[in-house]
C-alpha cells in the first residue's frame, strides 16, 4: 500500500502547501476566539481554520454539510487530485467506483449543528428546527459527503476512537486494500468541535491550557511548563492505493503505508496509563505489522498534546520501544489538538517528512524549556534533515478512554 495523494485543511490554512510551509517556518495557527458566544469562557483560544470554507464550495452543496464535512470534502478533493485523479470523481478517473473507499476518523463531527437545533427548538418551537439536522449531526457525515462528492460507492466508513480516530481510520484503510476489498481509499480525519459547550467542558476537566495567545504558542508539547492542550479543528487525508495499482498508472509515490498498530490502556476514562505500557504495545504492533525493527525507525511524529501526564506516558513508551535517540516532532504547538482529525493531518505531515527528508520543528518552547523527564530528541528551533540510516516513520495518536493507534510509513527510495 502506498500514499499517492495528500490533502489538508488546518489552522495554518487551506491546502497541504500552507500546512507544510507553516510547519517548516514554525508558524502558530492558534488564535483568540473573539465571537460573542465565547465571551465569559475560562479559555478562549483555539486552533481554528482561518478561511470561510463554505465559500470554497457551491452554496447548495455547502448548505447540506456541517463544518467538519466541508473540511473533509475539501481535503479529500485535494488528496484525490494530488494523486492525479480526475476532478470529476471515480468514474471520471477511469476507476471502478465499487473498488474505491472512504475511511474517516471523527469523534463528533460538528457539535454545533445539534446545539443550534436545540436553541431553535427552545426559542421558536419545533417548526424552527432545520429538516436536515439529523443527517448533518451524525459523525459519519464527512464520510458520506466525500463519497457523494467523488462518486465513491465501494464503502464509506467512519471510525470513532476519541483522538485516535483519524489514525485508526487510515489503518483500517490499509487493511481494506491489503486484503483485496478495494484498490483505492481516501483516508484520514475531519473534526469541527470549537464550540462554546465543548470548550467549557474541556476547561471544566482542566484539560485545556490556560495560556493566551502570545509570542510562544500556548500549546507546549514536552515542555516543562506545559499545562494542557489547545482545542482545534480541521481535516487531513491520504490517498492510499495498492502499489501495483499506483505503478501501473505511473503515479507519484510519497511513501509506503507499511502497517499500523492498536491497543487499549484499560486504565481510566480520560487519563492515560502513566506507565505507557498500552502505548508501547501499539508501537510494537505497528513495527511488527510493517515487518520492521526499532532500528529502522528514523522519525516519530508524536501525539504530544502538551498535557503533563500524556506527554510523559508517550515519552516513556517511545524510550522503551525505540530508545531516546530517534528525532521526534510534535505539531500541536502549531495547530492545537484537532481531535479526530489530528491523526489525519499528522499522517500528512509524516508522509511529507519522509518524502522531503526534513523533520519540522516542535514549537511552544525551546531546548531550555524541555521537561528533563522526557529524555527524547525533540526537534526544536528549525527543521532538521531526516537521518539516512533507516526508512520508517511512526505517527502516534492516543485518545480519551485509552485508545492507542500508531501508523507506520516507510520511505520510498526510488519513487515512480
Amino acid at each position: 500500500m502506498v500514499v499517492t495523494g495528500l490533502g489538508a485543511v488546518t489552522p495554518l490554512g487551506v491546502g497541504v502547501a500552507e500546512l507544510w510551509q507553516g510547519l517548516l517556518d514554525g508558524r502558530c495557527g492558534i488564535r483568540e476566539l473573539t465571537g460573542e458566544e465565547f465571551a465569559g469562557l475560562p479559555v478562549r483560544v483555539a486552533g481554528v481554520v482561518p478561511v470561510d470554507v463554505a465559500g470554497l464550495l457551491p452554496r447548495p452543496q455547502a448548505r447540506r454539510m456541517n463544518r467538519a464535512a466541508r473540511f473533509g470534502v475539501l481535503a479529500a478533493r485535494e488528496a484525490w487530485q494530488d494523486a492525479g485523479f480526475d476532478a470529476a470523481g471515480a468514474e471520471g478517473a477511469g476507476l471502478d467506483p465499487a473498488r474505491v473507499g472512504v475511511s474517516v476518523g471523527s469523534i463528533l463531527g460538528d457539535a454545533s449543528v445539534l446545539v443550534s437545533a436545540d436553541r431553535a427548538l427552545r426559542e421558536r418551537g419545533p417548526r424552527a428546527v432545520p429538516p436536515l439536522t439529523t443527517p448533518m449531526t451524525v459523525p459519519s457525515q464527512a464520510a458520506s459527503q466525500i463519497s457523494l462528492d467523488l462518486g465513491i460507492t465501494g464503502e464509506a466508513r467512519t471510525v470513532t476512537s476519541a483522538c485516535a480516530s483519524g489514525t485508526e481510520a487510515i489503518g483500517q484503510a490499509v487493511d481494506r486494500i491489503r486484503y483485496g476489498y478495494v484498490d483505492v481509499v481516501v483516508a484520514g480525519g475531519a473534526e469541527a468541535v470549537v464550540t462554546p459547550a465543548i470548550m467549557a467542558a474541556f476547561a471544566a476537566m482542566r484539560a485545556l491550557s490556560s495560556r493566551g495567545v502570545g509570542e510562544v504558542s500556548p500549546s507546549r508539547p514536552f515542555a516543562k511548563d506545559r499545562d494542557g492542550f489547545v482545542n482545534g479543528e480541521g481535516a487531513g487525508f491520504l490517498l492510499l492505493e495498492a502499489e501495483e495499482h499506483a505503478r501501473a498508472r505511473g503515479a507519484r509515490i510519497y511513501c509506503e503505508a507499511a502497517g499500523w498498530g492498536l491497543s487499549a490502556d484499560a486504565h481510566h476514562m480520560a487519563a492515560p496509563d502513566p506507565s505507557g505500557k498500552g502505548i508501547a504495545l501499539a508501537l510494537r504492533r505497528a513495527l511488527r505489522d510493517a515487518g520492521a525493527q526499532a532500528s529502522d525507525v528514523v522519525h516519530v511524529n508524536a501525539h504530544a498534546t502538551a498535557t503533563v501526564e500524556g506527554d510523559l506516558a508517550e515519552a516513556l513508551a517511545v524510550r522503551a520501544v525505540l530508545g531516546g535517540g530517534v528525532p521526534v516532532t510534535a505539531l500541536k504547538g502549531h495547530l492545537g489538538h484537532l481531535q479526530g482529525a489530528a491523526g489525519g493531518v499528522e499522517a500528512v505531515a509524516t508522509a511529507l517528512t519522509l518524502c522531503h527528508g526534513v523533520v519540522p520543528p516542535t514549537i511552544g518552547g525551546t531546548e531550555r524549556d524541555q521537561d528533563p523527564d522526557i529524555r527524547l530528541d525533540v526537534v526544536r528551533g528549525s527543521p532538521r534533515p531526516l537521518p539516512d540510516t533507516g526508512d520508517l516513520a511512526l505517527s502516534n495518536s492516543f485518545g480519551f478512554g485509552g485508545h492507542n493507534a500508531v501508523l507506520a510509513l516507510r520511505r520510498v527510495r526510488e519513487r515512480a
